[in-house]
């Protein structure tokens, strides 16, 4: 076995240092550890990223492939490209919009911006996001309204100087196991303690020293009736908020009452106070999907922030950090040109649009107008827009958008290329198929949550017929818009990014391959070759946000009921989260032996109280021995064969689905977030009934009650 090589995982966004050994012959790599010299986790990693490094379950993708009919079939590089490029300059050339862009928090920082920049300043298209939507969107809108910039104030060295945790609408103990640990020894200290606020019983609220339960859906009511009982308590920083704030006066006068709202969340007044006193001592808020993926996310997680604002939880040890899940979708944010040009400055500012066309050398006018309708939209404009042709980088849009069904239908009907390095659902739908590197073939950088850049490096050499991202949206780029890219090598694509970036809030100029080299990772801001970011917006003791006012803003918005209620018809409320050793769309998880059904974890007194021919025990029910499933799951969208787990950690009337099952979002709803185009997953009515091929089609059944 060779000398290890150093690089950073990318199973999720903690963002640990990672020594990966390749096998002595062929392909492959042969062992993976913690780095103990990276300063992010000195040496701790957890299995999953160990297993899926080395040896993911996925079917791998070898060669590029082209439609013929029915079949895909192996072709060579030359003919792939030359159908790409014929497709994608033809649906240019009727309308700028015409091609569509799906990109990654998958991808390399470098990747990221080279999709972005193809997008955006080659095609021109306002039809470009990335699946880093789907997950933090609502959270980055939020720290825009609040601080006028995006990120989370703080950093991992704060985990450990909180007295309090909350954890929200998060599983970091499945999602983010190293975090996780630091998470749990800091909240076994003297003094110290982990409050987890979740409808569902999960892993991280096992450990918890309290765990609300509230409803489904109404986290924005819980979190106002909280901030309500301190205003009535006045247990409140006034003093930061009068130097360092502005808005709260509008705030108090639209908090609701205390009752009333701990009603509509379900939980009593008593629970509402213990939640308000745990941020009497420095709290850190810890939020996730939970709250991200609602309509109602960007209030959401504003009204997170404004807790730790109203009560002077910001500085070193407190404040409100949202845990990011793909591994890359912190640089996504701040690189691809995505939802602000690099750095993030502001998509529609006219001198900022200018600087970033000079730095392309592009007409101005050929930068879309505006960041487009978020990936929901996007797909949608290909059965109601301009829309023709659809490239999905990274992702895996069939299993991974809402409403599944639907978004394979209108894939169907695009030109679809899909470049990844596994076969997924959305290969099965695609016209051309580009196979692309992965871990541990690709050399890059990556970002992680707390806003540390580190390197991504090759422990391999590529496998014949493999092609890193970079490369292939490189060549793709020249050859659509011949020059665009006139560097196409990670270390000088990584120095025209990081120079775009200089004097921006998201500054990386100051970041380098040789100060990675050097130092392991570096947060930022860095706008120069010795600084890094620290916490942010405090500097000298003197608060100064990115904000007009240099104050940091209050929300206002209070709760306005979830987008599909239950009803006769679909009584029981879905929702959806992580497996511990599932991956995005499950495309490293799940081998061959993974079962077509996934596994609905339901309280025994729902499965008592719905006729599905079977009691409540044992614990797993309505199974066949080969693993099929004899119960459905049904909403407005569609049915899924489902094998029943009874388990009481799941509230009576909820149903509980893995995110990572492809099935899963053939039932989940495609309604968005107005402000960050983020999609309702966590909550939609269904019913739970047995998996009879006789009954009468939801989807049809749906149309009769959205007619009435």
């Amino acid at each position: 076995m060779t000398d290890p090589v150093p690089t950073t995982c990318m199973r999720c966004a903690v963002g640990c240092g990672h020594l990966q050994g390749r096998v002595d012959t062929g392909y492959g790599i042969a062992s993976v550890r913690g780095d103990v010299s990276h300063p992010v986790n000195r040496g701790l990693a957890c299995q999953r990223g160990i297993r899926e490094t080395a040896d993911p379950a996925g079917e791998w993708l070898t060669r590029p492939l082209i439609r013929e009919g029915d079949e895909l079939l192996p072709t060579t590089w030359d003919v792939a490209l030359d159908r790409v490029v014929e497709a994608f300059s033809t649906a240019v050339d009727g309308n700028r919009d015409g091609v569509a862009v799906l990109g990654s928090g998958q991808q390399t920082n470098e990747a990221a911006y080279a999709l972005g920049k193809l997008a955006r300043g080659g095609f021109g298209t306002r039809y470009y996001d990335a699946n880093t939507t789907l997950c933090m969107a609502s959270a980055v809108t939020a720290y825009y309204d609040a601080f006028g910039s995006d990120a989370p104030p703080c950093t991992y060295d704060d985990v450990d100087d909180a007295r309090t945790h909350v954890v929200w609408g998060a599983n970091p103990a499945v999602a983010h196991p190293v975090m996780f640990r630091w998470i749990e020894e800091s909240a076994r200290g003297d003094g110290s303690r982990l409050v987890v606020v979740d409808p569902v019983e999960t892993k991280t609220a096992s450990v918890a020293d309290d765990h609300v339960a509230l409803d489904p859906g109404t986290d924005l009511a819980l979190a106002r009736a909280v901030l309500a009982r301190l205003v009535e308590r006045d247990d409140l920083d006034r003093e930061f908020v009068a130097e360092s704030t502005t808005g709260f006066d509008d705030l108090e006068a639209a908090l609701p009452a205390v009752e009333a709202a701990a009603g509509t969340a379900g939980v009593d007044p008593e629970t509402v106070d213990a939640l308000a006193a745990a941020f009497a001592d420095p709290t850190l808020v810890y939020w996730g999907m939970g709250v991200n993926q609602s309509t109602q996310g960007t209030n959401t997680a504003a009204a997170l922030v404004d807790l730790c604002l109203a009560t002077g939880n910001l500085g070193p040890g407190t404040g409100p950090f949202s845990l990011t899940g793909q591994a890359n979708s912190m640089g996504t944010r701040v690189v691809s040109s995505k939802g602000s040009w690099p750095g993030q400055r502001p998509f529609e500012d006219p001198d900022e649009r200018r600087i970033v066309a000079e730095a392309w050398s592009v007409p101005l006018d050929r930068l879309p107008d505006d960041a487009g309708p978020g990936p929901v939209g996007t797909v949608e404009a290909v059965e109601d827009g301009p829309v023709e042709a659809v490239w999905a980088v990274a992702t895996n849009p069939v299993a991974g958008m809402p409403d599944g069904s639907t978004v394979r239908e209108r894939l169907e009907d695009a030109f679809l290329v899909v470049q990844d390095a596994f076969r997924t659902e959305t290969v099965e739908v695609a016209d051309v198929v580009l196979p692309a590197a992965t871990w541990g073939e690709s050399d890059g950088t990556t970002t992680n949550m707390e806003r540390r850049v580190s390197r991504v490096r090759p422990a391999m050499d590529l496998p014949p017929g493999i092609r890193t991202d970079l490369d292939v949206i490189t060549t793709i780029g020249n050859r659509v818009a011949p020059g665009l890219f006139d560097r196409t090598e990670p270390e000088p694509v990584f120095e025209e990014l990081a120079a775009l970036t200089a004097g921006t809030p998201a500054d990386l100029s100051g970041i380098s391959y040789g100060r990675l080299d050097a130092e392991g990772a570096v947060r930022w801001p860095a706008p120069d070759a010795v600084s890094e970011g620290g916490y942010r917006y405090l500097a000298d003791g003197e608060w100064a946000f990115e904000t007009p006012s240099g104050r940091a803003r209050f929300s206002t918005a209070r709760h306005e009921g979830v987008p599909e209620p239950v009803d006769d018809d679909y009584p029981l409320t879905l929702t959806t989260g992580r497996e511990v050793d599932g991956y995005n769309t499950g495309v490293r998880s799940r081998d061959a032996g993974t079962p077509d059904a996934p596994l609905a974890r339901v309280h025994p007194a729902t499965i008592d109280g719905t006729d599905l021919g079977f009691e409540s025990a044992p614990a797993k029910l309505g199974t066949d021995e080969d693993g099929s499933a004899d119960a459905a799951i049904e909403s407005r969208r569609g049915a899924v064969p489902v094998r029943v787990e009874a388990d009481p950690a799941v509230p009576e009337g909820l149903v509980w689905l893995p995110i990572h099952h492809p099935r899963t979002n053939e039932l989940t709803l495609p309604e968005t977030d107005p402000r960050s185009d983020e999609p309702n997953f966590k909550q939609c009515a269904v019913r739970l009934c047995p998996a009879d091929a006789n009954r009468a089609d939801p989807v049809a059944d749906a149309e009769v009650i959205r007619g009435d």
